[in-house]
């Protein structure tokens, strides 16, 4: 995946429009019931960014981010203000508020991850583009100052020494969407005080799996 480690302007996508998308094939039966199949394991988020543009010098500079990105071809980091940190949005963020996993010994790297739902019928969530600064990481309820580091890129927790076995890895973090433009060119009227004509500029994630 060809990437530009750079936020889309944040102050545009506060005002975007979207979140998660999922794909599932539904067959309605003679019978009136049903079958359903998940395409797709994990969700996928879209988003429309012409809901965030007020000025025409947010106009300009969507374009300028568009135009260096080259359309659709370079992904970039995407702030979603809806949901862009380890915990509820009112809330501070702590060293447990996402289970990693459990030590056994060997294992040095963890993966951040983010869990919706309950532990037995929820969905995790592989972060892979945190916000550097933002990361906490505890082992066994304590919270680590030294002995790791983050991988910014992929979102692993890097150990120099393996964590004992049985111990519980926890984490809080923000975190950003890897997208791209979902078009390879934007529409807007020539007449520029009617930023209202902009029909839609929409944003993809982007994954590895």
């Amino acid at each position: 995946m060809v990437f530009h480690d750079v936020r889309f302007p944040e102050k545009i996508s506060r005002g975007a429009r979207g979140g998660p998308r999922r794909r599932t094939q539904v067959v309605e039966l003679y019978s009136g019931r049903e079958e359903r199949n998940a395409s797709w394991a994990n969700s996928r988020r879209e988003y429309d960014v012409a809901f965030g543009i007020r000025s025409n010098d947010q106009l300009q500079e969507v374009i300028a981010f568009f135009e260096a990105r080259s359309g659709r071809l370079y992904a970039f980091r995407f702030k979603d203000w809806a949901d862009y940190k380890s915990t509820l949005p009112s809330k501070a963020i702590t060293p447990l508020d996402q289970r990693l996993g459990v030590g056994d010994g060997t294992q040095k790297a963890f993966q951040l991850r983010k869990l919706y739902g309950t532990e037995g019928l929820g969905y995790w969530r592989t972060i892979t583009k945190p916000v550097a600064g933002s990361i906490r990481v505890a082992v066994n309820n304590i919270e680590q100052s030294s002995n790791w580091t983050a991988d910014l890129a992929t979102g692993l927790i890097n150990f120099n020494s393996a964590p004992a076995s049985g111990t519980i890895i926890t984490a809080g973090f923000e975190f950003d969407v890897p997208c791209r433009f979902d078009t390879d060119s934007i529409d807007i009227t020539l007449d520029l005080e009617r930023l209202g004509s902009i029909t839609s500029i929409p944003l993809i994630e982007v994954r590895d799996t």
